[in-house]
């Protein structure tokens, strides 16, 4: 019992670190740009708008006060929902596929995603109004596991490398109409359409992040409720249902979760890949792989990695910003050669 306790406390101790570590971050990235930024003007513009004051135009000039109030900050937030979400995203379809490499850009989550923006943005318009665009991002997501599940299910695809697979192959078909429907569209609007494509976060705005925080939050709360069920899936089909698990209704639920947050993301920020095939595996690393562990970690390591990616995406090429994807897509390239090579030592 007493060894249990100290890895327990560990855990707690490690948790917290990387929490504040991330909190910490958040104003520093704000800082960080091709304009110079103060601590102090940060905590004296955020503590004037909770408390309803006017912003001191001696200490915080009008300008200053636009670019960390309406840009910055807006931008560093998004940046960690963003990042805990799809490590979420991604650790819930490496659970329920039981495959390591499984994510939402190889499996084609991110493309369907994408197909649905496109197709709203350039064709048919916002039809449901604010809300037309997440719903056409959530289809496109639904629609590529539909096609996976059917694809697998009829051709009894079963096996990992045979799921990763038809994901990718997936994806370059739904990623062609995208890219099809883009060179159909109105050419003075095709340059919007290039943010889904490449993944960014410089369109980040108050008003945009509350939806992928409630969709996030309500994801990462079902997954902590079900982390003792979803590991007895883990060790196999039939001891779960030894147990009295519903096995595929649980399939089902993860995949659905996995397309939600995927998709309201995309919706906002584009297709940004890889984060969560990586973060996962670094957070199995520290915590081993019982759930209840590993999804907190993945979260706060999401977060904090996707925020300092983005202070990278900014200063990199500054005063050209450089689009998020590129940068994530590079790096979790070499991150999945890695994880091929290390499988066929």
């Amino acid at each position: 019992m007493p060894f249990f306790s100290r890895l327990q406390s560990r855990y707690n101790l490690m948790l917290w670190l990387f929490f504040v570590l991330t909190i910490l971050s958040i104003p520093a990235a704000v800082m960080t740009g091709s304009i110079e930024i103060k601590a102090g003007q940060i905590y004296h513009i955020i503590l004037a708008e909770l408390t309803g004051s006017e912003v001191d135009k001696n200490t915080v000039p009008a300008a200053i006060n636009s670019i960390i109030w309406q840009l910055r900050l807006p931008r560093a937030l998004m940046a960690c929902i963003t990042g805990a979400g799809l490590a979420i995203a991604g650790l819930t379809l490496q659970s329920v596929t039981r495959n390591s490499l499984a994510d939402p850009h190889l499996l084609g989550i991110s493309s369907g995603a994408v197909l649905g923006a496109v197709m709203v943005t350039l064709h048919t318009g916002e039809f449901l109004g604010e809300f037309t665009l997440p719903i056409a991002s959530f289809s496109g997501s639904l629609l590529a596991i539909i096609i996976i599940a059917f694809i697998t299910q009829s051709r009894q695809m079963h096996s990992a490398s045979q799921l990763l697979m038809c994901g990718v192959a997936l994806s370059f078909v739904l990623m062609s109409v995208a890219n099809l429907a883009l060179f159909m569209g109105d050419n003075r609007a095709s340059h919007q359409v290039v943010f889904w494509m490449l993944g960014g976060l410089g369109l980040s705005r108050w008003s945009h992040l509350m939806l992928p925080l409630i969709i996030c939050l309500a994801g990462f709360v079902f997954l902590r409720l079900q982390a003792r069920t979803i590991n007895a899936m883990l060790i196999g089909d039939e001891t779960a249902l030894s147990l009295g698990i519903n096995v595929s209704r649980l399939r089902l639920q993860l995949f659905v979760i996995s397309a939600l947050i995927t998709s309201i993301l995309v919706a906002n920020t584009g297709a940004i890949g890889f984060v969560g095939l990586m973060i996962p595996h670094i957070a199995r690393f520290f915590v081993g792989g019982d759930l209840r562990r590993l999804l907190p970690i993945s979260a706060v390591f999401g977060a904090l990695f996707l925020l300092w990616i983005d202070v990278l995406s900014r200063t990199l090429l500054a005063p050209m910003e450089l689009p998020i994807g590129i940068i994530t897509g590079f790096i979790g390239g070499l991150f999945f050669i890695g994880l091929l090579m290390r499988g066929a030592r």
